[in-house]
């Protein structure tokens, strides 16, 4: 299968967005992809390849700007840390990433949602917090689980899942909890997975730093992603 680029922009910044689109011409769902904090890569594109399989528009999304890729076994801060930093700015680069998948002739842009990885766990999570049009559903995978401080107490729109590695040092059982309690004061439609061996990155071949909180755990990935099927093909 072909991934095929396309630029679009939030701002004057212009991004990037790797698409597997499925057999056919009909309309279909998108799903967006968001990358883990060295950027868009050989993973998500695969990610996306694994949706269009499924029947879905697979769109790796862009949070850093085309071109611009961290170092994939490296400390990686310099170019999440803006973005954490301002959260306001980190949920309107997704809503353009949805902004994008919308105009897109084989997207039915009333059927979106978005899947996150690391870091990107944490951009969609976002996306649900603050909503956008379309979005019917989001799911973390091994993804940090901080709130923001963007004010939202509203209900959450957007169904949620997330898939947790118990043994994540980057998502300890108080910032767990802390996630729980607030999906719950904003009445939301959500699943939390623990996977009980699992440590951070589980769904990464190649994390092999178990001192570190980080490695590959292969019945968390096999299981995790039976359920992300199941959530799409409910949501869609």
């Amino acid at each position: 299968m072909t991934i095929e680029q396309f630029d679009y922009h939030d701002g004057d910044t212009v991004l990037q967005a790797g698409i597997a689109f499925p057999a056919g011409q009909d309309k279909a769902p998108a799903v967006l992809v968001v990358h883990q904090w060295a950027g868009r890569g050989d993973g998500e594109h695969k990610v996306a390849e694994r949706l269009a399989d499924l029947g879905y528009v697979g769109i790796a999304i862009d949070m850093f700007g085309k071109d611009v890729k961290g170092n994939p076994g490296g400390d990686n801060s310099h170019l999440i840390n803006p973005l954490l930093s301002d959260r306001a700015a980190l949920l309107q680069r997704m809503r353009a990433g949805v902004a994008f998948a919308a105009t897109l002739d084989r997207v039915d842009a009333s059927r979106i949602a978005a899947i996150g990885y690391c870091f990107g766990g944490l951009c969609v999570l976002d996306l649900a917090r603050g909503g956008a049009d379309g979005v019917l559903g989001v799911v973390s995978l091994h993804g940090m689980l901080d709130g923001n401080d963007l004010g939202g107490d509203g209900p959450i729109a957007a169904k949620v899942l997330v898939e947790h590695g118990w043994r994540d040092p980057m998502a300890a059982p108080d910032k767990v909890l802390a996630f729980a309690e607030e999906m719950g004061a904003r009445d939301a439609d959500w699943q939390l997975h623990a996977h009980g061996r699992a440590m951070h990155a589980f769904t990464r071949t190649q994390a092999a730093a178990p001192e570190k909180g980080m490695a590959y755990d292969a019945d968390a990935d096999r299981r995790s992603w039976e359920s992300v099927q199941g959530f799409l093909a409910e949501l869609f």
